[in-house]
């Protein structure tokens, strides 16, 4: 089984495709666009971790720059009903920590913001992945014996809208200008759906 390529970038596609020259051949690796973005100028050194998926009619390379996406896909695709394409999905969305995060904190809210994600896949998902991923510590409110939440911060917020935006596609201008405009103090989800709502009225 191939656990990473390292080799020269040849060829990045619109539908976020690489293809990577080791020793001479060259490996056709899917990815998300935030991946395609960050794995370089072509001609150039890249190492994509990869996680090699063998069914009877294909071989498949998915390919991510850290390990802990691909770790988080793995995860994610020994889920039931979660295929490599829905888990690609996810991780183009949310980025591992910010996946972690709702999963502890059953947000079902975040993981509808995946395309082709309902309430019932979303629910299902959050209690297969609690014992799938390793997640965060967290603290009940004081006084309550309510839901444990996961302490944020605005700035880690703002990351994790940053990553889900390019993830959709948005281009560095439109998320830069959106995210001066979301107010402070408020979680990564609520600051999400708020963007994305802004987003559109701008398009409209």
């Amino acid at each position: 089984m191939i656990g990473s390529l390292r080799g020269e970038l040849l060829a990045r596609t619109p539908d976020a495709e690489l293809m990577v020259e080791v020793s001479g051949v060259g490996y056709r690796v899917q990815v998300t666009p935030r991946t395609a973005a960050a794995a370089g100028a072509l001609g150039s050194e890249v190492l994509v971790h990869v996680s090699h998926i063998v069914r009877e009619d294909a071989q498949t390379l998915y390919g991510f720059m850290t390990l802990s996406e691909r770790r988080t896909f793995e995860a994610l695709i020994g889920a039931r009903g979660v295929g490599p394409g829905l888990a690609l999905s996810i991780l183009a969305v949310h980025h591992p920590d910010a996946l972690r995060r709702a999963v502890a904190t059953d947000d079902v809210d975040m993981l509808c913001l995946v395309p082709g994600v309902g309430p019932k896949t979303a629910v299902r998902m959050l209690v297969e992945l609690k014992s799938r991923l390793d997640l965060p510590e967290v603290e009940a409110p004081p006084g309550t014996d309510g839901p444990a939440v996961v302490p944020k911060v605005d700035d880690d917020a703002r990351a994790d809208v940053r990553a889900a935006l390019d993830g959709l596609g948005y281009g560095a201008e439109e998320i830069r200008g959106v995210l001066a405009e979301l107010p402070a103090g408020d979680d990564a989800g609520r600051l999400l759906r708020e963007a994305l709502r802004r987003l559109a009225g701008t398009a409209a």
